[in-house]
């Protein structure tokens, strides 16, 4: 199995740590929309390093699907055909007060977006007159000047993040690929997931798209520094599970009324309390927790049958490269 990584820096230490995750045999690099751009650090990894590369993801609504297109097909470019685009939808409070953006029906949205953007990037690969008239947005117009010809590695592949089935449906019917987002147990993915999944592929009359499962892990070499790192997990675990759109994966897992109660404490910033309802059996059903080979096996148990790579990161820790190397060495032992 192949190991993809977060490139977790600023971008003027992008190019460095992306050196630095790539010497530990990690086999692509990928960014989430955080404190910095979403593309910049990948712009300046591809031309520091060979390897594939990854938004995951770019929050596609509060931007038009010709940026998206324009972003993906230079960064396809600059990585000799090793990008692919990893799009999402994020929640209303977020589109509407922080991207200053609109929101309404996100699964139709992000439908369109998708179906949009690989529209525009194959009207410049073929020379087809471009003409996507959709409910939300509509693209109609690209004189010559404006084309940048065919890329010479191809259309990238455009992902879409998803979580609930509605939308885990709408990346099986017309995405190159789910992103399964992080927030979700080995139960959630395979009676939640999964048969969302196989409703898309038939909506979409497909035989199958490719899953890019990921992994939030906890990782050291002893308990203590397994313990250590559950810190920060601890505290993901609770942020996300405070987010209605994430409750079925509580509810799954026989935790159902921790969400209303961690979304109130949300409100009040009481962090503290908020990790102390994540025990360690909810924990431990959600992230990954453990040594390498503890957290390989665990990867290989999740997804071995359904995905060829996993992308793993490790909220709140900042891991040494022989630490790293060591979960390279242990993923790619898997069958």
């Amino acid at each position: 199995m192949l190991l993809d990584l977060q490139l977790d820096a600023a971008p003027d230490l992008a190019s460095d740590r992306a050196v630095e995750l790539v010497a530990t045999g990690a086999d692509g690099l990928f960014t989430f929309e955080g404190p910095h751009d979403v593309f910049t650090p990948l712009v300046l990894a591809s031309q520091a390093v060979r390897t594939d590369l990854m938004t995951n993801v770019a929050i596609a609504l509060p931007r038009s699907p010709l940026h998206l297109a324009h972003q993906a097909y230079d960064l396809q470019l600059l990585s000799r055909g090793r990008f692919r685009l990893g799009l999402g939808s994020q929640i209303r409070p977020h589109i509407e007060n922080r991207y200053g953006s609109t929101w309404s029906r996100p699964a139709a949205r992000m439908r369109e977006w998708v179906l949009a953007t690989k529209t525009i990037l194959t009207a410049w690969q073929d020379g087809a007159r471009l003409d996507f008239r959709g409910e939300f947005t509509r693209h109609t117009l690209m004189p010559p000047t404006f084309v940048p010809g065919p890329n010479p590695y191809g259309v990238p592949p455009v992902l879409l993040g998803a979580l609930g089935p509605v939308m885990t449906r709408t990346a099986a019917e017309v995405a190159d690929g789910l992103l399964v987002m992080p927030f979700h147990s080995h139960r959630h993915l395979r009676e939640r997931t999964l048969p969302a999944v196989a409703e898309g592929l038939d909506r979409g009359g497909r035989d199958q798209v490719d899953l890019f499962p990921q992994a939030i892990v906890a990782l050291g070499r002893t308990p203590a520094e397994v313990e250590q790192a559950t810190v920060g997990v601890r505290g993901l675990v609770a942020f996300y599970g405070s987010t209605p759109a994430y409750a079925s994966v509580l509810e799954i897992e026989g935790h159902g009324d921790l969400q209303p109660r961690l979304n109130a404490l949300s409100k009040t910033g009481d962090v503290a309390t908020m990790m102390d309802l994540v025990d360690d059996d909810l924990l431990r059903s959600i992230a990954i927790v453990g040594t390498p080979v503890e957290v390989a096996a665990e990867i290989g148990r999740r997804f071995g049958d359904l995905a060829d790579r996993v992308c793993c990161y490790f909220p709140g820790s900042t891991h040494p490269p022989d630490l790293l190397a060591d979960l390279a060495t242990a993923v790619h032992a898997l069958a």
